[in-house]
């Protein structure tokens, strides 16, 4: 399972998925939700991709 997740498509759809669900949510969902599903959503976003970043520097 963990190789999968690493994998750079994986990531690269956490990254880009997750993000756009951070965007969308404070406006799709009132209230404390909508942002703590933003927030939630932005966390995961930037741990794929700083997950991306390290894999680009170590791959160059």
């Amino acid at each position: 399972m963990k190789s999968l997740l690493s994998s750079k498509p994986a990531l690269w759809f956490l990254f880009l998925f997750n993000l756009a669900v951070a965007a969308v949510a404070p406006f799709a969902v009132d209230g404390a939700q909508g942002i703590m599903t933003a927030v939630g959503m932005g966390v995961v976003s930037m741990g794929a991709g700083v997950s991306l970043l390290r894999g680009r520097r170590s791959a160059a």
